[in-house]
């Protein structure tokens, strides 16, 4: 994503690949201390790329995009926040602490597929309709720098489930 960016699918896939590239680190570090700071990383950044989501993006496919699909994206949602919830309760000192962040990467990446890698994905479909994703962008932007403003003064709440 370039600097001036502001095309909202621009944002959630440089989200994705940066959430991608955390995984990445965690499957690599060998000490549990290490695990335990990027899985709350991971964490964190998964938080507020949700809420940017479900506050501000997803409303605004409502009715112009494959219905199903967005519905699906919703309930995506919430089994990686139950993950979200449960990893950032225990620790890395808990039996089933790297069990739980491996299958919350399982889950984003088949998550990220239905946005922006399979054919007729979310992405396009957005890109199709009548949508100012660059608009749309500014909106997120200016959400997540509040998220990420209130996760660096104390910490965000757990995650609310918004289908379950």
């Amino acid at each position: 994503m370039q600097p001036n960016d502001t095309d909202a699918t621009h944002i959630l896939a440089a989200d994705h690949r940066a959430v991608e590239a955390l995984f990445d680190q965690f499957e690599k570090a060998d000490r549990k201390d290490k695990k335990a700071r990027i899985a709350s990383e991971i964490c964190t950044e998964l938080k507020i790329h949700a809420q940017i989501e479900e506050e501000v993006f997803y409303p605004a496919l409502k009715g112009k995009i494959d219905d199903d699909l967005l519905k699906e994206a919703y309930v995506e949602h919430d089994g990686a926040k139950l993950l979200i919830n449960e990893i950032e309760a225990s620790g890395a000192e808990d039996e089933f602490f790297e069990a739980k962040v491996t299958v919350l990467s399982e889950e984003i990446k088949h998550h990220v597929r239905e946005e922006e890698k399979q054919h007729d994905n979310m992405f396009q479909q957005a890109r199709a309709a009548d949508i100012d994703l660059d608009a749309l962008g500014e909106r997120m932007l200016a959400r997540k720098k509040e998220l990420k403003a209130k996760a660096e003064a104390g910490g965000l709440p757990p995650a609310e489930m918004t289908t379950m």
